[in-house]
């Protein structure tokens, strides 16, 4: 897909496993280095779409630590994921400061501690030369973030096409949500380019405009009618 932004940007949105996941592909195409978004289901599918491309793995950008998005064990079954990454190509890993110490603890261990990088909100990254912008957005879960590329928005579970993430799992918050959509994201540019981070939908991308026209959760005038329609 072609990125809106500076013309050395290049995105590749791959739907992968059996959640509709999408794992994105972040590239400055000039100095061909590139960062993965919330790698899982398949590494090596993932590492043979980099060597294809001709780009050196720089790092990973985590959206938030759900398995589905970072691998791990889930519901009796072990998803590929950060762990496999980091194995075959050791990387630094972008995660947000809020659940940080989690990623070790509970999901990949000691060991790659060194690789680890916690990020706070409004933070700047670099994939070669092209700037990325960390937006911080808890409400899905703790350590929610979204990432600024250009004019593109990889929101991962914070927001998707026509509806946004679930606020009913452990560490979820639903009025931390209604500020992460009302306060960060609806104030970005209308032709901000949506990447969200499930395929829910007949369409894999959107805008930030036509979101705040169109996806009822982007439309509620208070928090109270919000959770109302949450069902709190």
């Amino acid at each position: 897909m072609e990125a809106q932004g500076e013309p050395r940007l290049s995105i590749k949105q791959i739907e992968i496993g059996p959640m509709a996941n999408y794992t994105y592909i972040v590239a400055d195409r000039i100095e061909r280095k590139a960062m993965l978004v919330d790698p899982a289901w398949d590494i090596s599918a993932l590492l043979a779409e980099l060597d294809e491309e001709d780009l050196e793995l720089s790092g990973a950008l985590i959206t938030h630590h759900h398995p589905d998005h970072i691998g791990g064990d889930f519901m009796g079954q072990h998803i590929e994921g950060l762990a496999e990454l980091l194995s075959a190509r050791p990387c630094k890993f972008y995660v947000h400061q809020a659940d940080a110490p989690s990623y070790l603890q509970r999901h990949l261990g000691p060991s790659v501690a060194d690789l680890l990088v916690a990020v706070a909100d409004e933070a700047t990254l670099e994939i070669g030369c092209v700037p990325v912008r960390v937006l911080h957005t808890p409400g899905h879960s703790p350590d929610s973030q979204c990432f600024l590329v250009g004019g593109n928005l990889v929101s991962g579970d914070t927001l998707f096409v026509g509806s946004c993430g679930r606020v009913d799992l452990p560490g979820s918050d639903p009025s931390a949500l209604y500020y992460s959509l009302t306060e960060k994201l609806k104030t970005l540019p209308d032709d901000t380019v949506l990447l969200p981070g499930h395929n829910y939908g007949s369409e894999l991308t959107s805008t930030i405009g036509k979101e705040k026209r169109f996806n009822p959760y982007m439309r509620f005038k208070s928090l109270d009618d919000y959770l109302r329609a949450m069902g709190y």
